[in-house]
């Protein structure tokens, strides 16, 4: 096969890829009645006038499904990583006891979690349309391989096999999706 043709056929394959790895990255950010500390990924604290994530400054962990702890490396921090998570408007309330901060997650009332599987296929989609923008963009290129001289049957094939890593690529983002959706319609 031509070298060009694999080059495109492997950027296709990354653009899916990250599409898909983005997907799994903002789902493990929707809070399904569980502890983890991902929920607190995007917060950043001000730490000696520099905007640094939460988890630079503390330790993160979730002695049991229902809370995460917080541990900053100075205890200083405590009140700056409260205000913090209430600024961040997560739906999450820290309680401070001079020692560790705690948060406790309540569990999901029913209306809620329809409101998290909408987001779950929200989210699903925008990966699926990013994964159709890769295949797109590997279609367009191919097409002008062949103007300048690519033979057609070789063009053809590429193209199938690009259809089929969309086809794969769309079936893992709907994998991501339904885990998800079973982990915050499970109680």
């Amino acid at each position: 096969m031509n070298e060009d043709v694999e080059l495109i056929i492997e950027e296709a394959r990354d653009r899916m890829q990250k599409a898909i790895e983005h997907l799994e990255h903002e789902l493990a950010r929707l809070r399904a009645g569980r502890s983890n500390p991902a929920l607190l990924d995007g917060i950043t604290v001000d730490y000696y006038g520099v905007n640094s994530p939460l988890a630079q400054v503390s330790n993160i962990n979730t002695p049991d499904p229902k809370t995460i702890l917080i541990q900053p490396w100075e205890k200083t921090m405590l009140g700056t990583i409260e205000k913090a998570i209430m600024a961040a408007n997560i739906g999450l309330m820290p309680v401070n006891n001079g020692e560790v901060i705690r948060i406790n997650i309540p569990p999901l009332t029913e209306e809620r979690r329809h409101q998290l599987v909408k987001q779950v296929r929200n989210e699903g989609e925008t990966a699926k349309i990013s994964v159709r923008s890769a295949r797109k963009w590997a279609n367009d290129e191919l097409k002008e391989l062949l103007k300048d001289g690519l033979p057609e049957d070789i063009e053809k094939d590429a193209s199938e096999q690009v259809q089929e890593m969309t086809h794969d690529y769309n079936g893992k983002a709907d994998k991501v999706m339904a885990t998800k959706e079973k982990d915050v319609m499970t109680v």
